[in-house]
């Protein structure tokens, strides 16, 4: 029953979706496929995927026990704060402790953790900041 709820949820999210698209206001300068096209093929994706889901779905699923929907619910709290807190505390400190915490709730062990963190977010610096030349959200360090 669940996979069905689900499933129904993302066809309604997909129909919003496309309607939102096709609200889309067009400019004269446009390219051939225009700003369209990209929000409708995601919601075409996502109406099908969820079609699927919700009329095939799996057998009953087995939930997870009540502490391993904590950690879920504390992995998307850091989410919220990650988005939060990157304007102030800039992309590669934000970054460390978020990739850190997850990285440690996903198996590492707590110095693996912080060095995935400081890693992945060192990484991602030097690469969209430093070589594409991307913006990036600066802390108070200026980085």
């Amino acid at each position: 029953m669940s996979d069905r709820i689900f499933g129904l949820f993302g066809v309604f999210l997909a129909i919003g979706f496309a309607v939102s698209a096709l609200t889309i206001e067009e400019s004269f300068l446009s390219d051939a496929v225009g700003p369209k096209a990209f929000p409708l093929i995601v919601a075409t994706i996502l109406g099908l995927s969820s079609a699927v889901i919700a009329l095939r779905p799996d057998p009953e699923p087995a939930w997870p026990a009540l502490g391993r929907l904590v950690e879920i619910v504390a992995a998307v709290v850091v989410m919220i704060l990650y988005a939060e807190l990157l304007p102030v505390a800039g992309f590669v400190t934000a970054t460390a402790f978020a990739a850190g915490y997850l990285a440690w709730r996903l198996g590492s062990g707590p110095v693996e953790a912080a060095l995935t963190g400081v890693g992945t977010s060192v990484g991602i610096y030097v690469i969209f900041h430093l070589v594409l030349g991307l913006s990036l959200a600066r802390g108070p360090w200026g980085f």
